[in-house]
């Protein structure tokens, strides 16, 4: 049975876990998970195409990944650089515009000139939105927003008795985009691991323990069957 038209999720969000664990299951470095990884994506991507999901936010790397090998973060930022050139063209078929949310400034030059250009391109299509979360931390996110706020008050734009959720929202990197309805976690950790603290508060969780590699059509097709048989109350007893 799939899910029916008005039970998809308007934005998905994805904590993709698992790359590492199977490149070692399979005897390979473990840069092999990552880029068999954008596979996933890229299946993904169009999954969500298909079933009529607007918006798709993935967790690519965490502001706490920057403690890893060097030499995998450097694969890494050459995985993403690839594959930012060969899923342009998707974007554009598809007018899917592409955003970032994170502090992209900490990111080599190279993928930050590459974002920001396909990011420049894609800015005005309007079919679906892929988010990629890249250098972000869900506190940090928080953090940044009260900063903002606490700038704009000592400027005299903004009345602390004007502060609530909503104005609040207003100051986190991407307050234009939905809050998700579906978080999708691979690889079956039972965690956020710092990852949309706010957005995620009403979202309803998938945990599956098939790692990213591995997450493709069909499992996706399943998580959103999950998604589809909840009830979804948001505090009421309906």
């Amino acid at each position: 049975m799939k899910a029916t038209p008005s039970k998809i999720p308007v934005h998905v969000a994805i904590i993709m876990d698992g790359n590492g664990r199977w490149a070692q299951r399979r005897g390979l470095p473990r840069i092999k998970g990552h880029e068999v990884g954008t596979d996933s994506v890229r299946a993904i991507v169009r999954a969500c195409r298909k079933a009529g999901v607007k918006y798709l936010t993935l967790y690519a790397f965490s502001s706490e990944n920057w403690v890893r090998p060097k030499a995998e973060i450097i694969g890494l930022m050459r995985i993403l650089r690839r594959f930012l050139t060969q899923q342009e063209h998707e974007l554009h078929e598809n007018k899917v515009r592409l955003r970032v949310i994170g502090h992209i400034d900490d990111l080599p030059l190279p993928v930050q000139r590459e974002l920001r250009r396909v990011i420049e391109v894609t800015k005005d299509y309007k079919e679906g939105t892929l988010t990629l979360a890249l250098s972000y931390g869900g506190r940090v996110e928080i953090t940044d927003a009260a900063r903002k706020i606490a700038e704009d008050v000592r400027a005299g734009k903004l009345k602390p008795s004007a502060i609530d959720e909503r104005k609040f929202a207003e100051y986190l990197y991407a307050p234009d985009v939905p809050d998700p309805d579906l978080m999708i976690r691979t690889s079956g950790e039972l965690r956020l691991s710092n990852f949309l603290l706010w957005q995620l508060s009403y979202a309803e969780f998938y945990i599956t323990d098939v790692l990213w590699p591995d997450f493709r059509e069909k499992e996706f097709e399943a998580a959103l069957q999950a998604y589809a048989e909840r009830r979804r109350r948001y505090g009421d007893v309906k």
